[in-house]
């Protein structure tokens, strides 16, 4: 019994010992948070298209789903656009493009991920006569910025934050990085 005894005081020694002699990991502790990959928020964001957007009965703008591309050293996305111009102020279908890039935000009330801070390039129209394109360039910035602002792109699911709410945290700052999102998890305010 004295034998087991000194064995098991000998082996919690050395192996007490050898833990402590562990190199220390150095690298930084990463925050707890949930990651969204570029494929998935590509998928979310195409469910949410086409969208129709009329100008006051002179045209209609049809917005297919969007191209998304990560811009991490700005903390931004980029969307080209595709948009198709019809209606009475046309004789035809005329296809187009424009280029934005957004900030995100999340929206706590329906855990969203949206779009915020949004910045309008130029639409391109080639098939269009020059005056008809600069009167889109005029109008169409404000109207893509109104109509496409908090424009939803993804949505946690309940089981995505259950950790989170169990620690009392709720997604906080969005970091773009090149594969996707990550969404740092912080303190929910008392």
């Amino acid at each position: 019994m004295r034998r087991r005894f000194l064995f098991s005081a000998a082996l919690g020694t050395t192996l007490g010992r050898l833990a402590w002699a562990q190199p220390v990991d150095d690298r930084p502790s990463r925050p707890p948070g949930y990651t969204v990959s570029a494929d998935v928020l590509q998928r979310s964001v195409a469910q949410r298209f086409p969208m129709r957007y009329p100008v006051q009965g002179l045209l209609n703008l049809d917005l297919q789903p969007p191209r998304l591309s990560l811009l991490p050293e700005q903390n931004r996305l980029r969307a080209e656009m595709v948009v198709e111009a019809t209606g009475p102020a046309l004789n035809r279908n005329h296809r187009g493009s424009f280029d934005l890039d957004f900030a995100l935000r999340y929206e706590t009330s329906d855990r969203t991920l949206r779009a915020h801070q949004l910045r309008v390039d130029r639409l391109r129209f080639p098939t269009l006569q020059p005056s008809v394109v600069e009167l889109l360039n005029a109008y169409g910035p404000a109207l893509a910025e109104q109509s496409l602002r908090e424009v939803v792109l993804h949505r946690l699911q309940p089981q995505d934050l259950r950790l989170a709410d169990a620690m009392g945290m709720q997604p906080g700052a969005i970091t773009v990085t090149p594969t996707g999102l990550s969404i740092a998890f912080v303190l929910k305010p008392l």
